[in-house]
């Protein structure tokens, strides 16, 4: 029996490069090369037929720790919350207001970016503060 080494993260979304450029700047990602062949990624999605054209796109950890993320077109729009999201760890180690003021650093950050804050989970003594976000296609993700 063998053991997975290696898994990809797959969003559904209707603008592929858009969610995945989003996700880069979010994690310092960054679009690997083109195939073989191709200068650019937009050469080669020309060369694809008109419907497939813009119906995906990826990124990569560059120091190839990370999952590679991938973001494929569909046709139906989110209708119900994830049931899988990522979690950005911007706090981790610090704890009490150190660790809100972090959070909120980067909420303010990925906000400008084209994410919506939901909302703000306070410490209550058993678990730290956590917040909640959406990425620019509505699909919730987590500061932690």
């Amino acid at each position: 029996m063998t053991s997975v080494k290696q898994f990809q993260v797959t969003f559904d979304c209707a603008r592929p490069e858009r969610v995945a450029r989003f996700w880069c700047e979010v994690l310092g990602y960054v679009v690997p090369p083109a195939p073989a062949g191709f200068a650019t990624w937009d050469d080669y999605d020309r060369s694809l037929p008109t419907e497939s054209q813009g119906a995906a796109f990826a990124c990569v950890d560059p120091t190839g720790v990370g999952p590679r993320l991938f973001f494929q077109r569909v046709p139906e729009g989110k209708v119900v919350k994830n049931r899988v999201h990522l979690c950005v760890r911007a706090g981790t180690g610090l704890v009490g207001a150190e660790r809100l003021a972090a959070l909120e650093a980067e909420c303010a950050r990925l906000t400008e970016l084209g994410a919506s804050h939901v909302r703000t989970m306070l410490a209550d003594g058993v678990e730290e503060s956590c917040i909640v976000m959406q990425d620019v296609e509505g699909n919730e993700f987590c500061l932690d």
